[in-house]
């Protein structure tokens, strides 16, 4: 059966996402939307180009404008808003008035919740809404189920990812392919995790410690906030213990941690000279053009941890994924593990695999995800010791 399916933002994960429907999501037409149209219209070209068929469009859209949005989304049968978090609850709004099923790539678990609290009406209108897809908080989040579903008694979950160059260059030896912003507000707020069985909140740029992960070697491991969002409160009460770290090349840390500690992060408005700056708007000018760029050949390095019992023993689950830039299509690590994440949970949509309501993305079975994904290409290893 072919499907109809509309991505709101053309950007790099919309792009990614597209692809990854056209090529494996039974894809009958794909619509991208932007409010910059030529961007809409080159990354629909580019998609049929690289499957061989037409299959998707670039249409101009304000996702602001409700009316238009309604509009466009009727008929189709799953929507993806690659757009900025705050959007998300009216997107989901409109997607249950419109009959769409919504897939999302989160960025703020406040707005979460409250998509979550349209469960009964999406269950109504027959949709399936499931916000925080993408490489995290989704994929990583999955991998940490899937190492619970390998233990019989799972205790504790640790959880570490990244996306860094493939050849860093000093003395940054670091590339953001994301937004400037996402990064500043994972580096600035706590995370939310499960430590001692109990709801525990841990300030980002704190527990540094060295992670050895082949190929990359030695690489520093410390807290940020983002990743966990609706997670640790679905296995509060089934683990003493869930967290994740991110990692990056050695120095990182201290460098940014700086930052912080200097306020560039802050967006409150301070006097200098006579002028009014937002330190953070000075920081991300910067910045930019040092740690990112047009183009990055990246890798994605993630890793999940569960240590539990298994057969009675003392057993601890490590899995292992990494993925990284592909010249034949031009997607990096980031975008296929971002936007492919989001394009196979909604194919389950499509599919009816997910039912009607406002799910959590970590509820969704784990091992259908990680299959998923072998079918991809990607790869991933499970390494067990008792």
């Amino acid at each position: 059966m072919a499907y109809k399916y509309i991505i709101l933002g053309s950007g790099r994960q919309g792009t990614a996402a597209a692809y990854d429907l056209a090529k494996f999501g039974d894809a009958g037409q794909i619509i991208l939307a932007d409010f910059k149209e030529d961007a809409a219209t080159q990354s629909a070209a580019r998609i049929n180009r690289l499957i061989g068929r037409e299959v998707a469009r670039g249409i101009f859209l304000d996702v602001s404008d409700y009316p238009s949005l309604v509009s466009c989304l009727k008929g189709m049968d799953v929507a993806l808003s690659a757009v900025t978090y705050y959007h998300n609850l009216n997107i989901s709004r409109a997607c249950i008035e419109s009959g769409v099923s919504l897939c999302d790539m989160g960025g703020n678990t406040d707005v979460v919740w409250s998509q979550l609290e349209l469960d009964a009406e999406a269950e109504k209108a027959g949709v399936s809404l499931l916000p925080d897809c993408g490489m995290g908080p989704g994929l990583i989040n999955n991998m940490g189920v899937y190492v619970m579903d390998a233990l019989d008694t799972p205790r504790e979950v640790y959880l570490y990812d990244a996306g860094l160059p493939c050849d860093p260059t000093p003395p940054w030896n670091y590339y953001c392919t994301f937004h400037l912003n996402g990064l500043t507000n994972e580096y600035d707020h706590e995370a939310t995790f499960i430590r001692d069985g109990k709801i525990t909140l841990v300030p980002s740029f704190t527990e540094l410690e060295e992670i050895d992960f082949p190929p990359l070697g030695k690489l520093e491991a410390f807290v940020i906030s983002g990743s966990m969002s609706t997670t640790a409160d679905t296995h509060l009460g089934k683990l003493d213990r869930y967290e994740n770290k991110v990692l990056r090349y050695p120095g990182h840390f201290v460098t940014f941690e700086g930052y912080k500690r200097l306020g560039l992060f802050s967006e409150e408005p301070i006097e200098v000279d006579g002028q009014t700056v937002i330190p953070r708007h000075f920081y991300h000018k910067l910045l930019e053009g040092k740690i990112t760029a047009p183009h990055v050949e990246d890798i994605c390095i993630m890793r999940a941890v569960g240590v539990g019992l298994k057969d009675g023993r003392e057993t601890r689950v490590t899995l292992d994924l990494i993925d990284q830039y592909d010249p034949v299509t031009g997607f990096t690590g980031m975008e296929r593990l971002t936007g492919w994440h989001c394009a196979l949970m909604m194919g389950f949509q499509a599919r009816g695999e997910v039912a009607p309501g406002a799910h959590r993305m970590e509820t969704v079975p784990a091992a259908k995800i990680m299959d998923e994904l072998t079918r991809r290409g990607i790869k991933w290893t499970v390494n067990i010791e008792s």
